[in-house]
């Protein structure tokens, strides 16, 4: 893994560098856009739309137009903004990581001490773990201000970002029904399904089957074969009776 940001943790009036790794990897199929008349590569060029020549890498800068003008940015710039965030996670509070609601969840990096032997970097795994708090803090990364968590994982401290309040749309724009009143009995009958149904959280017992069925729909067509299709099965319901279908749902798990 290659760091892609170094830095530090603050919390208070302790520091701990830390170098930032992406926690996540990509595990879909890597297509090529090909010319279907020759199968050639389709390679995408940064062009100047005055001269239609492509631009070497090392002459595009960043602009931002105000008015009719661009004003140029630097690296300088950006890390001028904000140079305490541009080095420094601070932790501003700590929240219960329950708290937090799924939809701000982002994307996580691994943090790594920048020293050997750091016992703040130690200290902070420990308090968090113990006291099932995580860090709130802000930070720049590649020119854009992020909120994150600190939380640990086993002997690491992890970063993930999470959105702004801003970031999340209003829900006043959808079609929603009203209030639709539910009988006691199909609330008992959903909470029995949904507690039959529970168990402890093991993502590592789900796959990726979607690309695995892709593998084998590209191997049997380079051998010029067609693979085998599933069936879809069609799902079978109780009736129209949402009791009824509940119900079914329940004999069909403990059938299972």
């Amino acid at each position: 893994m290659r760091s892609i940001w170094k830095g530090s943790i603050g919390f208070g009036l302790v520091s701990i560098p830390v170098k930032l790794y992406s926690a996540v990897q990509t595990s879909s199929l890597d297509f090529d856009m090909l010319d279907s008349r020759d199968h050639a590569r389709i390679r995408y060029q940064r062009v100047n739309e005055n001269t239609h020549k492509e631009v070497p890498y090392d002459k595009i800068v960043k602009g931002y137009k105000l008015d009719e003008d661009y004003v140029i940015m630097d690296e300088q710039d950006f890390e001028d903004a904000a140079p305490e965030k541009s080095k420094v996670i601070e932790i501003e509070s700590f929240v219960d990581i329950a708290d937090v609601n799924p939809m701000f969840y982002e994307t996580s990096y691994y943090t790594e001490p920048d020293t050997k032997n750091n016992k703040a970097y130690a200290l902070l795994i420990q308090a968090l773990t113990q006291s099932k708090k995580a860090g709130l803090a802000r930070f720049v990364l590649r020119s854009t201000e992020s909120l994150c968590i600190v939380h640990p994982l086993k002997n690491v401290l992890v970063v993930t970002r999470i959105r702004f309040a801003q970031e999340i749309r209003n829900t006043d724009d959808l079609n929603l029904p009203d209030k639709i009143d539910v009988s006691k009995k199909e609330l008992d009958m959903g909470l029995t399904l949904i507690n039959q149904y529970a168990e402890d959280f093991d993502v590592s017992k789900f796959k990726d089957e979607y690309n695995d069925e892709l593998l084998k729909i590209i191997e049997a067509k380079s051998k010029g074969k067609r693979a085998k299709v599933k069936k879809l099965k069609p799902r079978k319901t109780g009736g129209d009776d949402l009791y009824d279908q509940l119900m079914a749902s329940l004999k069909t798990k403990k059938g299972a």
